[in-house]
């Protein structure tokens, strides 16, 4: 294209792939799902015969036994507690990890790949073998289900700090030491006021998945409502479970608001 005495030209970029590379990608991805089907065994006529016997066991849950509601107000308190200090605990262990596992504030990138291989191993293993690890060590009890919490919720904030760290702007960092300030003062006044708002918004996510974990997490004897929901399946107890399963949905339901509020107040 010309413009007077200017010629503009243009090229398309080196190395563009064509549309035609998305037959390839695309037959990939369909055999990846039907390798992924075949080997999980879907079935829609299985789910369909097994229709029947799902609602055969939710008739049986039914009336909910409310009365049995009264002896969960223990254990819902103590899946809170349970929830409450592990989100604080899970906070505590990733905070000081947060900020050599972030690549721009890491002073070596052995450091960085280190500490990114430890969040990867505390988040890698599920709450559920945590909690049978601690039962084991520390005896049953609500406890065990804190330390499991703290330790894959450590995994899970380290890593999302250390990434809202990475999505900092340079800037108020480079004016600080410009100014002679040092490591803490440049976290303290120009990382923290930056990254606040996103790491509140993920600890009051996480809250909310702790407390969804915490219940079942007594199903190993780690404490909390979820030692009652299995001793009433194993009792046969159908009715006393659907109370369990109500109790967990007031429970997970109430912390959503809460959070919800929060967040909105924060804004």
């Amino acid at each position: 294209m010309s413009v007077g005495s200017l010629r503009f030209v243009v090229n398309p970029p080196r190395g563009a792939l064509g549309w035609w590379i998305l037959l390839p990608v695309g037959g990939a991805a369909l055999a990846a799902l039907w390798w992924s089907a075949v080997g999980t065994e879907l079935s829609l006529s299985g789910l369909i015969n097994g229709l029947p016997w799902i609602a055969d066991f939710l008739g049986r849950m039914l009336p909910p036994n409310f009365a049995f509601m009264e002896k969960l107000i223990k254990p819902a308190v103590e899946t809170i507690q349970i929830a409450i200090w592990g989100t604080l605990l899970g906070i505590v262990l990733a905070l000081p990890v947060c900020f050599f596992a972030a690549r721009n504030l890491s002073p070596h990138a052995a450091i960085f790949h280190g500490l990114r291989q430890v969040l990867n191993v505390m988040r890698g293993i599920n709450e559920i073998i945590l909690a049978l690890i601690f039962v084991a060590a520390v005896g049953l009890g609500p406890f065990a289900g804190v330390l499991a919490i703290a330790i894959h919720g450590a995994g899970m904030l380290g890593k999302f700090f250390a990434e809202a760290i990475e999505e900092i702007d340079e800037g108020p960092l480079d004016a600080l030491r410009a100014a002679g300030a040092g490591t803490l003062q440049r976290i303290v006044f120009g990382v923290l006021p930056q990254v606040l708002p996103a790491w509140v918004g993920v600890v009051l996510y996480r809250f909310e998945t702790n407390i969804r974990v915490s219940t079942v997490l007594g199903m190993v004897g780690a404490g909390g409502i979820g030692f009652e929901l299995i001793s009433s399946m194993k009792l046969f107890a159908y009715e006393d479970t659907a109370a369990c399963v109500l109790m967990i949905l007031i429970l997970v339901l109430g912390a959503d608001l809460v959070s919800s509020k929060l967040r909105a107040m924060i804004r």
